[in-house]
């Protein structure tokens, strides 16, 4: 499966957003978790979505067009070195992001492998399942770790998330490791 993707537009509010008229799926996840990696690897292209070392970078929700499905990017939730009223006004466009729950086919929640899911991220796995909003965990960097590992940490993660093992994908933006995975889920998604 190979995507035509192109940047479509930031929404820096509500009234920005994109009533989709395809299927939406969302990506977020703690800041630096991967979430511009894995857009690009998705994408085959290396600069789609800009990726940074530094924590927080994205700001806005980023719409992207993958033909068959739009991808909004979210802003990373968790550490970021900015100020209070940045991580305050970061919080309430995702709380109106996600009032209109109609809009979003799917949720991909983005986490380190390596590190056990945070409060933000279990926060946010219990506000989509009051909401009963459809997600998969992405477990990123999975090429840091051995594969034997890998499979360790899935177990870890789904158990700590109370998924099941099968909810949790993991994937490395960098090698493309779980990308055949991750192109199924979304073409189920979508075929919907």
């Amino acid at each position: 499966m190979a995507f035509q993707a192109k940047f479509i537009t930031s929404a820096a509010s509500e009234a920005q957003f994109i009533r989709p008229d395809k299927p939406m799926i969302a990506v977020c996840g703690k800041s630096n978790a991967g979430k511009s990696t894995l857009i690009n690897m998705l994408a085959g292209q290396k600069k789609l979505a800009r990726t940074s070392a530094e924590p927080g970078r994205t700001r806005l929700v980023n719409y992207f067009d993958f033909g068959d499905f739009l991808l909004a990017d979210l802003p990373g939730y968790g550490y970021a070195a900015v100020s209070r009223e940045e991580k305050a006004k970061w919080g309430k466009i995702l709380d109106r992001f996600f009032e209109n729950k109609g809009d979003i086919a799917h949720v991909f929640v983005l986490t380190d492998i390596r590190r056990d899911p945070s409060d933000d991220d279990m926060q946010m796995i219990a506000y989509l399942n009051y909401h009963i909003v459809p997600f998969s965990l992405i477990a990123t960097k999975s090429d840091k770790l051995s594969r034997m590992k890998v499979r360790e940490r899935v177990r870890a993660v789904a158990n700590a998330c109370g998924l099941g093992e099968g909810n949790v994908l993991a994937v490395s933006g960098l090698t493309g490791d779980g990308k055949d995975e991750l192109l199924k889920k979304i073409g189920g998604i979508v075929s919907q």
